[in-house]
């Protein structure tokens, strides 16, 4: 850190308050290089031992974590032979770049500089090359003295003293064995402590037993990673046009890779419980991504010290809604079980489905000219199968979700409540420190309030100027996503038109079926294409903003983002259950506003079936593909990087080398992920009603999703970064806005898709003996076949089968006269009104309830907060009177000593 200009981003900063510099590292201890041949590599050896570093008897103590042998990809045991030390087997490799030895010049320049300046600020580098292709990896040590400045930088959160207070968030009920319980005879406990910000100027407060183990592994991969982060590559005199970080070199070319390095191979040629745990990936592996573990609990806590709290939180919120699922799917599927039964003791659906009686109706023509007249009995099986979703029940269970989700939300604050506690992550986001590229862009300055240190500062004119910008950017692209989906809708009409005009009765049959089919391909290719221009649009708008730390960039990123995906995965979903066949008009006056063509038309029984199987072909059809593509994907581009090498090279490689050949996670980190549960919250919560089978599809989905993520964590991708985070950041209140629209989206599919209001009002208005018997014709409505328009009347009556029609029935409550609303409809819409009303209101109230009942913080969470307080306020009294005490002990004079 001698020279200035080459100094990484942001340690001017540091400099203000810090009076420390880094010291050189201390000198290795001897290193003996054994002769050529005498072992099965040359590793070395450290003096007093006798074997290569880190292959150590398992039963004698491995303190590098790795085994004498590891099972090969094909099953066959083989010598162990990857190390996560340097050559000299002292130094751990915290960080790997990998690059190509072909590169342009410029390329080579920016790496030389690169690499130049890490090892002026203490870092220590080693080189490797793979021959076969000039591959080359730059294996990173991190020394003590970077260790310790780095993370004070970053305010890490170390041991100061173990936690010996007892866990007050446990109950009798939790400590009551089940099946589901983690095995704890293999699984060790990792220890609580109370922790601090790092400072090196109270290093003698913190636990160091041993300065290689006081920073973990990840911890090192991440202190390795701001190093990275902050070193320039590119000077120049003005500070804002210096290149620096890692991130950018690896978007120009000039490095292939940068990465932590796993723990070691996830499998062993022994069982956790003969010899113990290899690693911890293999630790992991075995009590977690393992599929035979599908029941069991995840161990929380050693996926938080493996991977970081920001993956140990998502793999909690996922495992506590999944948890959560449980009693929605059993309920569901109570609902579903219930129509299936009273399937056939339906009223209407024995009334469409008599020949004899209403069955017989000759119905309206469903298109111009070339659709005929038809029988209503031809939709019996569609009207069977509406009343499975359009019953009595699903008005309960739809008020039952939208509590369920409430209830969803207070019981997860809880639970994040005792994780931000356990993980000491309470107050991350206030701690948390600013982005190397907010840095690097602003050059305006403003003195922070709390540590009185000149930090960088966008003033809040121009930062309103950059909000507006992205504002107006991201309303313009939605408008564009709207503009696709109604182009879609105009496609169908138009397309479906077409098709039914044309003289072969094998295509004009299949008219309905064709354009259902090519639109969804023409809307999927938009959402595809949509969604990659989005993805650059928001990233780029994001960075316009200059958010200040990476928490807020997520926040701002995730919101971009999921506007649009709300708008796209749903506008289907939200056409069929609120506007298809709202706007036709009627037999005779027909709306042509779009493209002059007559609208879409739902079938007499309601467009409530035909939103059911949109919703389950969409949500399960999702599912399937986002976990065909999660765990066949990684392994396929596993298998590209490694097929050029030798089976005998792949049993050798070391883990530098295998861990470059896995899948990189996903650059937007845990994004795709959350937005995958999300939207599947959507489809249990905001259509729920129209299919109740949602729950239990996504509790089947989530038990394997659980698994499939730890597997691919574990095993087919590099080690990401442990990265610390304090909640789900945007996602609850995402989820929050979701069940807000869930309460008035089931409300109005009730009270306007569904026929449960019209058949109360006929029960109760119109019955005389208060059945649903004559339902069927109070719903129809006659039409004078006399007064269609010259465009609507079919070109072939087929008088052979119909006779001579004079009047046909449609959908709606008219007169037959005058061809205007009759009192029925009024009374069925007041009806209506009444009940999407009443029900967002009661919904709205119970939700309310429940959260004021169900406080946010458990009582258990907050009495070890007050008794942490009241021990560090002992602790405090206690050291100022020592501190008297000595005072006074040194202002006594010496027994010796003589007052004049």
């Amino acid at each position: 850190m001698s020279d200035p200009e080459s100094r990484p981003i942001g340690f001017e900063m540091m400099e203000q308050g810090m009076a420390v510099s880094p010291q050189p590292p201390p000198p290795p201890e001897e290193i003996i290089y054994p002769p050529v041949g005498q072992n099965m590599d040359t590793s070395p050896l450290v003096s007093g031992n006798t074997q290569p570093i880190g292959f150590e008897d398992q039963d004698e103590g491995n303190t590098n974590g790795q085994p004498k042998t590891k099972i090969a990809k094909d099953g066959t045991e083989v010598p162990a032979v990857e190390t996560l030390y340097f050559r000299d087997g002292v130094r751990r490799i915290d960080f790997v770049l990998a690059y190509n030895d072909t590169d342009a010049d410029k390329k080579v320049n920016r790496r030389t500089m690169f690499e130049n300046n890490l090892k002026k600020e203490g870092v220590e580098l080693e080189y490797e090359e793979r021959h076969k292709d000039k591959l080359k990896f730059v294996k990173i040590h991190c020394p003590w003295e970077v260790l310790i400045s780095y993370a004070e930088v970053m305010s890490m959160k170390m041991p100061l003293a173990m936690n010996d207070l007892e866990d007050e968030t446990t109950n009798c009920w939790s400590k009551c064995p089940t099946p589901f319980d983690l095995d704890e005879e293999y699984l060790p406990p990792v220890p609580d402590y109370f922790t601090a910000a790092f400072s090196r100027n109270r290093l003698d407060k913190f636990i160091v037993e041993n300065k290689e183990t006081f920073f973990s592994s990840a911890q090192r991969g991440l202190i390795a990673y701001q190093v990275l982060s902050r070193c320039t590559y590119e000077e120049a005199s003005d500070k804002r046009k210096r290149k620096f970080g890692i991130k950018n070199l690896i978007n120009s070319g000039v490095y292939q890779a940068a990465y932590p390095l796993h723990e070691g191979e996830y499998l062993s040629s022994h069982s956790l419980l003969t010899r113990g745990k290899s690693n911890d990936r293999h630790l992991l592996y075995e009590t977690w991504a393992k599929p035979s573990r599908w029941y069991k609990y995840q161990p929380l806590d050693h996926i938080r010290t493996y991977f970081g709290e920001k993956i140990g939180i998502y793999f909690a919120w996922l495992g506590y809604y999944t948890a959560l699922l449980l009693p929605a799917a059993l309920i569901g599927l109570a609902v579903f079980i219930y129509g299936c039964v009273r399937l056939f003791d339906d009223t209407v659906g024995k009334e469409i489905c008599d020949e004899n009686g209403v069955g017989n109706f000759t119905m309206c023509p469903l298109c111009d000219v070339r659709c005929t007249y038809w029988k209503l009995k031809k939709s019996c099986t569609y009207s069977r199968a509406t009343y499975i979703f359009d019953n009595e029940a699903t008005v309960f269970f739809a008020g039952f979700m939208a509590l369920w989700a409430t209830f969803f939300h207070e019981m997860w604050k809880r639970k994040q409540a005792e994780i931000e506690y356990d993980w000491d992550v309470a107050d991350f986001e206030q701690e948390e420190n600013i982005r190397p590229e907010y840095e690097a862009q602003v050059s305006t300055t403003k003195k922070n309030p709390i540590n009185q240190i000149e930090e960088p500062h966008v003033r809040f004119a121009q930062r309103i100027c950059r909000f507006a910008s992205s504002f107006i950017t991201v309303v313009f692209m939605l408008c564009l996503v709207v503009a696709a989906a109604f182009g879609v809708i105009v496609y169908r009409v138009t397309v479906a038109a077409i098709f039914y005009s044309v003289d072969q009765e094998e295509i004009s049959a299949r008219a309905n079926l064709i354009t259902t089919i090519t639109a969804a391909i023409i809307n999927l290719i938009i959402i595809v294409i949509l969604s990659w221009v989005y993805l650059q649009i928001a990233t780029f708008l994001t960075n316009f903003e200059m958010p200040r730390t990476e928490t807020e960039w997520e926040d701002s990123f995730t919101f971009k983002m999921f506007l649009f995906q709300f708008i796209n995965h749903y506008s289907s979903i939200f056409y069929i259950a609120f506007f298809k066949g709202r706007f036709i008009g009627r037999p005779g006056a027909y709306n042509r506003q779009i493209n002059f063509t007559r609208q879409e038309e739902c079938d007499p029984a309601g467009c409530l079936i035909e939103l059911c199987i949109q919703l389950g072909i969409v949500m399960v059809g999702k599912q399937s593909f986002n976990n065909f593509k999660e765990i066949i994907l990684p392994k396929v581009m596993n298998w590209f990087k490694s097929r050029n090498v030798r089976k005998e090279e792949k049993q050798t490689l070391p883990r530098w080398e295998d861990d470059y050949n896995l899948a990189q996670m996903n650059k937007l980190g845990l994004f795709d992920e959350y937005l995958e549960m999300v939207i599947q919250f959507g489809f249990v919560t905001i259509f729920v009603s129209a299919f109740p089978l949602a729950p239990l599809f996504a509790l089947l989905n989530n038990v394997i999703e659980v698994r499939l993520d730890a597997y691919k964590f574990v095993t087919q991708w590099r080690r990401p970064l442990a990265v610390r985070g304090q909640d789900i950041g945007i996602w609850f209140g995402i989820l929050r806005g979701i069940s807000t629209i869930a309460v008035m989206s089931n409300a109005c599919i009730i009270g306007f898709t569904t026929e449960f209001i019209p058949k109360l009002v006929y029960v109760y208005g119109y019955s005389s003996n208060q059945t649903l018997t004559g339902y069927v014709d109070f719903s129809l409505s006659t039409f004078n076949v006399s007064q269609f328009e010259p465009e609507s009347l079919p070109a072939n009556n087929k008088s052979d089968v119909f006779g001579v029609v004079t009047n046909c029935r449609y959908r709606d409550f008219r007169s037959s006269e005058l061809n205007k609303y009759n009192l029925q409809f009024w009374h069925v819409l007041t009806a209506r009104l009444a009940f999407v009303i009443a029900f967002i209101l009661l919904v709205f109230f119970l939700s309310w309830l429940i959260a004021y009942m169900v406080p946010d913080i458990p009582k258990g969470v907050k009495l070890q907060v007050l008794r942490e307080k009241y021990l560090a306020k002992e602790a405090i009294m206690e050291s100022e009177s020592v501190r008297r005490r000595k005072e006074r002990a040194n202002s006594q004079p010496d027994e010796g000593s003589v007052n004049y």
